[in-house]
């Protein structure tokens, strides 16, 4: 595995529990029906889909998905995220399968997901067109990859700080790791260009259709500024096999 992987999965291996915890609170809140509302625009309705949850973390998207019905697999690189994973779906009560995996290199057949969905990863990822090559082989024709994610390398460059709760997951964060996280985005971010316009090109180019992006999103997810609240706008892509 390459440093930079290994750098990412020791960060949130810190991270995890702090983060588990925060996604259970969200599960519980009024975000989840946000997040379902957003799924409802992209995912087929009236029947049980098969999903891959890439960079599941600690299963939040895995877990509201399976709830609606759906099969549902989440895979992380780090182990960690996947223990608590499977100790949230366990506390919810709910069925879905985890495991440690690469993002960039899933180990699922062909045409196997009706839906590839993700949130915050892309981000991280080095080779992000090999991700969107890999996110389509698996994908059945007419299946779709919603990822949810932001420009955070340029929102870093830009250096916008805001006023955060107390009770942000930012604020628990010790120095160090706020440094860490601050290297890992400026070493991926440069290999990466401006976004979601290059998504765009690497989606086109690893054979996608029917692409859109809905940059409002974040006005509708985070309208208020609490302990989930995101102060990098993200953006929603949708990409048809």
């Amino acid at each position: 595995m390459e440093l930079i992987k290994h750098r990412v999965a020791h960060y949130w291996s810190h991270r995890a529990e702090g983060f588990a915890i925060q996604r259970l609170h969200e599960y519980d809140s009024d975000k989840r029906e946000r997040w379902l509302q957003e799924f409802r625009k992209y995912l087929p309705q009236g029947r049980p889909l098969r999903v891959l949850d890439v960079g599941t973390g600690t299963g939040f998207f895995a877990c509201i998905l399976a709830a609606e019905g759906h099969e549902v697999t989440g895979i992380d690189l780090t182990p960690d995220m996947i223990a608590h994973a499977r100790h949230m779906a366990e506390t919810l009560s709910l069925e879905a399968n985890f495991r440690v995996m690469d993002a960039e290199q899933p180990d699922f057949p062909t045409a196997f997901f009706d839906a590839v969905v993700t949130r915050n990863l892309t981000w991280t990822l080095p080779h992000l067109e090999k991700a969107y090559r890999e996110w389509y082989r698996i994908l059945k024709p007419g299946g779709v990859l919603v990822n949810f994610d932001a420009d955070y390398y340029t929102a870093m460059e830009n250096d916008e700080e805001q006023e955060l709760p107390e009770n942000h997951a930012h604020k628990l964060v010790p120095d160090y790791m706020h440094e860490e996280n601050e290297a890992i985005t400026m070493e991926v971010g440069a290999y990466q260009q401006p976004r979601p316009q290059w998504d765009v090109q690497l989606l086109i180019e690893a054979g996608f259709e029917r692409i859109s992006v809905d940059v409002g999103i974040w006005q509708r997810i985070y309208a208020e500024i609490d302990e989930f609240y995101n102060p990098v706008p993200i953006f929603t892509i949708a990409a048809y096999k």
